[in-house]
């Protein structure tokens, strides 16, 4: 069984097949980015009708225990996110009321700085602010995952410090490895690790820049992220965009906030876009990880640690 800690698609029965014909039995999937509280509430209307239309194929994870039993019927287990907090519009009591909606992962920011704290693009990074403390200690309360995988390094950094629970990275990989402001340093993983967090390795291209040209580049980046903060804290998530069209990336990229072209994570001269991943085009291909990762040498137990287990445990933890 296989576990995606983040996805970006704008998924369909046929699109919730291709992950239960691949092997995926759980995935947070993206619920938004720039939307407000009732556009919001509108995408979790959309996901709650999908995964109820097709319950053949997927289930709602509302516990941390829902994981193990809807996996355990051949089913895929939808944890629904968003990657930014647009959705609290600056309102504290919103964690618990879209919590009891069934969000159960909410990424602090997304690629501008917001009233929680600045993302990985902003020149200047203030920190975690007064309301963003209030906001990681209410999720704490919940059971929210707090994701840090577009914030910024001070406003990480305060995060990780300032939660009672692990926190998470569900799509990034270290910067010390490929150089990327979206990336994290190993001074942040290692915090994250030390409190019992995790990081969700992506194949994303440009953020996997000399580790995407094959499953064994991409699993020798893993063993050096290994190296740095222990198997335990290690997972994948993909950051795949299945049935996303140029406007849909536009609307990732730009939101509102923007008229101007926005490249998000291909950013800058001296951050070059990358040749995308043909070894892995979708859920299909997610086999690829485990005999790449034996082959770097992982044993069996890691293997099946880093595909699923530590992902697995991390949610019993933070959800709970």
């Amino acid at each position: 069984m296989y576990l995606d800690s983040l996805i970006c698609s704008r998924l369909d029965r046929d699109g919730l097949k291709g992950l239960v014909d691949g092997g995926v039995r759980c995935v947070t999937v993206t619920c938004g980015f720039w939307e407000d509280a009732t556009e919001s509430m509108d995408s979790l209307v959309s996901w709650h009708r999908l995964i109820a239309d097709n319950s053949d194929l997927a289930g709602l994870v509302v516990s941390p225990a829902d994981v193990d039993a809807i996996a355990g019927q051949g089913r895929v287990a939808i944890i629904l996110g968003f990657q930014n907090s647009a959705f609290l519009q600056g309102r504290l009591g919103y964690v618990e009321m879209f919590h009891k909606m069934g969000v159960r992962v909410a990424q602090l920011t997304y690629n501008i700085q917001n009233d929680v704290g600045s993302s990985c693009y902003d020149p200047e990074d203030a920190g975690l602010s007064r309301f963003g403390e209030e906001v990681v200690g209410e999720m704490n309360r919940v059971g929210m995952v707090v994701d840090l995988s577009h914030v910024g390094n001070r406003t990480s950094l305060d995060a990780i410090q300032a939660s009672t629970k692990p926190v998470a990275v569900t799509h990034a990989n270290c910067s010390d490895l490929v150089d990327h402001p979206r990336n994290k340093p190993a001074h942040i993983l290692k915090e994250l690790a030390g409190r019992g967090g995790m990081v969700g390795l992506t194949v994303y291209h440009n953020i996997t820049r000399g580790y995407n040209g094959s499953p064994d580049q991409w699993a020798s980046m893993v063993a050096k992220t290994v190296d740095l903060i222990g198997v335990d804290h290690v997972g994948i998530g993909t950051d795949d965009n299945q049935g996303g069209d140029p406007a849909f990336l536009t609307w990732m990229r730009n939101g509102r906030w923007s008229f101007r072209e926005q490249l998000g994570a291909s950013v800058g001269p001296t951050f070059p876009r990358s040749g995308k991943t043909d070894w892995y085009k979708g859920p299909e291909d997610f086999h690829v990880f485990g005999s790449a990762l034996r082959g770097v040498g992982f044993s069996e137990d890691e293997t099946c640690k880093i595909l699923w287990g530590n992902w697995n445990r991390f949610y019993k933890e933070a959800m709970k």
